[in-house]
């Protein structure tokens, strides 16, 4: 569990009510991983969204086969932001891998959990699918500046 204090400190929960952020903690927990951990890889169930708390985390999509990129970085989480948001998003299929790039501490929130309060709470769900569009305009921004970084000349 974690407090409703603590979540209140990120801005992906701004917003919300005290209850909504008691429900939120309630399926929430705090986690850490080592450097370079694969936390998430692409193309697996999403079932936990993630809040950076501390450390960095990168975005890395797979552009494998035959004479492509194995890997593509793509930017870096900052502090503070979420990241797993397809666990949010139908089919829940991870979009992209992320990886510790030093020690990292997260919230942890089970993503079946999450969805079902935002079915039975729509301003809980609306408030957070706002945030989460924040979220992924900012990856496609990184996407972007890859792409024009790596486009031939």
């Amino acid at each position: 569990m974690v407090s409703p204090e603590f979540l209140r400190a990120f801005r992906f929960f701004g917003g919300l009510t005290d209850d909504q952020l008691r429900g939120i903690g309630m399926i929430a927990e705090e986690a850490s991983f080592p450097p370079r951990t694969v936390i998430s890889k692409e193309g697996d169930v999403a079932t936990k969204l993630y809040v950076l708390v501390e450390g960095s985390v990168e975005l890395v999509y797979n552009l494998g086969g035959p004479g492509q990129v194995s890997n593509a970085y793509v930017g870096t989480v900052p502090q503070g932001e979420v990241f797993n948001v397809s666990a949010m998003v139908e089919p829940f299929r991870l979009t992209a891998s992320t990886v510790s790039e030093g020690p990292v501490r997260v919230i942890a929130i089970d993503a079946a959990g999450l969805r079902a309060m935002s079915e039975v709470d729509c301003r809980l769900g609306y408030t957070l699918m706002c945030h989460l569009a924040q979220a992924l305009a900012e990856r496609l921004g990184f996407c972007r500046v890859q792409l024009a970084a790596s486009k031939p000349t």
